[in-house]
């Protein structure tokens, strides 16, 4: 009966060994079901600042190779993904539109000679602000163009909140080094009911660690060159999702191929700021997924009205 005993406490004594080293390894183990996401950075003018002094060194380079239409993915005739943006950003007759990081007002002025409406542009740069009248004035217009120098983190300072149909950012969302600010005050400054389009580069996902590395450096290299800061899909997602946008759409931009400009006007900019272009394709790893991403003001109280927010698109007020 003793050594039973001994034999018992000794099993037991084993098996609470074996349990609290298991236990120490897995607290000591990293968590991979549920990666820690970077926090976003919170907002710091000086990353504004930047902006403004890069594009008042280089705006005229890029008109240059892009004309008054500074965006990259694009059509060889730039009206038509400028149509293509009227009908995916729903665009209407009436409306107040604010284009926020806009430019020399190229789209802008382009709405507004094919719609009845309202556009507010906002860009960081002295330059852009001074060629856009000339851009303005070039055309036939149906609505208004007013366009003013300032930062688009404040554009509720701007402006004041519940004040836009429309915010879009056509390729300038990236230009931002607080992004989660940047949708926040996007959030107060639409109309309940009112839409957020964003058409830009993000990061893509790494598919194994070559490949990651491959898509880090290119991306790191295009921050670099273009004052940018491709944005993380993740966050961005998360931020629309706390906010309590109604997400309409997530897609790359459909346009056909043959209509697709395919890198030849961004091979020349490249060229002009004598950074590396795409020579050949062989081992080139995409780095970025090109989205359209819009989402819709609520044009409820989701606070009193939470079970609407899970049905159909709601209507606009």
């Amino acid at each position: 009966m003793q050594v039973y005993l001994i034999y018992s406490l000794v099993v037991a004594l084993v098996f609470c060994i074996a349990a609290i080293i298991y236990l120490l390894n897995k607290a000591q183990a990293p968590a991979t079901a549920n990666p820690v996401v970077a926090a976003p950075k919170s907002y710091d003018s000086s990353g504004s600042k930047k902006v403004g002094e890069f594009y008042n060194a280089t705006t005229d380079k890029f008109m240059e190779v892009y004309g008054e239409i500074i965006q990259a993915y694009r059509t060889v005739n730039v009206a038509d993904y400028l149509n293509y943006t009227i009908a995916s950003a729903e665009l209407k007759d009436g409306q107040r539109i604010l284009d926020a990081g806009c430019g020399v007002g190229g789209p802008a002025s382009y709405f507004a000679s094919q719609l009845n409406v309202a556009v507010e542009g906002l860009t960081i740069s002295d330059v852009q602000v001074e060629k856009s009248k000339s851009v303005i004035a070039e055309k036939q217009l149906k609505g208004t163009v007013n366009i003013r120098k300032g930062d688009y983190h404040h554009m509720v300072d701007i402006f004041g909140e519940d004040q836009f149909d429309r915010i879009v950012f056509l390729e300038s969302f990236g230009h931002s080094q607080s992004q989660v600010h940047l949708i926040e005050n996007a959030y107060k400054c639409l109309k309940p009911g009112g839409i957020l389009y964003i058409k830009d580069l993000f990061r893509r996902e790494h598919p194994n660690a070559e490949d990651g590395e491959k898509i880090d450096a290119i991306v790191n290299a295009i921050n670099d060159a273009y004052c940018y800061n491709v944005a993380d899909f993740t966050i961005i997602m998360q931020t629309i999702r706390r906010l309590n946008f109604i997400l309409l759409e997530v897609k790359t931009p459909q346009i056909k191929t043959g209509e697709f400009e395919h890198l030849t006007i961004s091979n020349d900019f490249q060229n002009l700021f004598d950074i590396g272009k795409i020579i050949t394709w062989e081992n080139y790893v995409f780095p970025i997924d090109f989205y359209e991403v819009k989402v819709m003001k609520p044009p409820f109280d989701v606070n009193k009205e939470k079970h609407l927010y899970f049905l159909n698109r709601p209507s606009e007020q």
